[in-house]
């Protein structure tokens, strides 16, 4: 995968996992709305009318994955995510960071939970499917740890703010997992084998793939963004990177 170097935002490069999930994210007003228009969030914004893209900041220490829009409905951590690279620009940091804000702009775009009626964290072990393309972008970017970030609502699954992680085979998976946790106060959900509940969700292809992952979420009404919920995602997203010296 080759990333092109953004001369318009300083130590931002920038790349595309799929051309297939463009969208136009203005489209969806409960998210657009609450986006701040920077130079680099339009940059942003234009880029996923193309397809899902990827940015990197940093060239050093281990490399870090910050995920959101699995579910495209999912929406506080995704303007978490935007917010998060905003405040990073410019900014002197000890690892290399991926960004992927939004995983399927189309989705987001619709305001729908699926990408072409497929759930896609029940199908990153599928072959091309949008989120198998990001576990492989994982990969051959040789990715060291993984956060997914996602938002839940009351009386749904887990329908409370939480850290999804596994203990084998990836067991740093529970370590990052009990370090948000402690800082943050999400509740630990916790598996001893990776999928072993249900099959294709990012964290638990991951996991068994041996790059160390977690899923956040917070609590928020699914296609809006609840009060509070993307402050906490933010501070999820923050902890995640505290683990690793940041």
């Amino acid at each position: 995968m080759d990333f092109d170097r953004l001369d318009n935002f300083e130590n931002v490069e920038m790349s595309y996992v799929s051309f297939l999930s463009r969208g136009y994210i203005s489209k969806n007003k409960h998210i657009f709305e609450r986006i701040k228009l920077t130079d680099f969030s339009r940059f942003v914004l234009y880029s996923c009318i193309y397809g899902t893209p990827i940015f990197k900041i940093g060239d050093c220490g281990k490399s870090i994955l910050i995920l959101s829009g699995i579910h495209g409905n999912e929406l506080p951590a995704q303007l978490a995510n935007l917010t998060l690279m905003n405040e990073l620009i410019g900014a002197d940091v000890n690892n290399t960071i991926y960004f992927i804000p939004f995983a399927s702009p189309n989705s987001t775009m619709k305001n729908e939970r699926t990408f072409n009626s497929l759930d896609l964290n029940r199908a990153a072990h599928i072959t091309n499917s949008l989120s198998n393309q990001i576990v492989r972008s994982i990969e051959e970017l040789k990715i060291d740890f993984v956060g997914d970030f996602h938002s839940t609502a009351y009386n749904s699954n887990p329908g409370c703010e939480s850290v999804f992680s596994s203990k084998n085979p990836s067991p740093e998976s529970f370590l990052v997992a009990k370090h948000i946790s402690r800082e943050v106060g999400s509740e630990i959900i916790t598996y001893d084998i990776a999928g072993s509940q249900y099959k294709g969700a990012v964290e638990d292809v991951c996991n068994l793939r041996g790059t160390p992952a977690v899923t956040c979420e917070v609590l928020s009404p699914f296609a809006s963004i609840g009060k509070g919920s993307f402050e906490k995602s933010l501070e999820q997203m923050k902890s995640f990177l505290a683990y690793f010296g940041f």
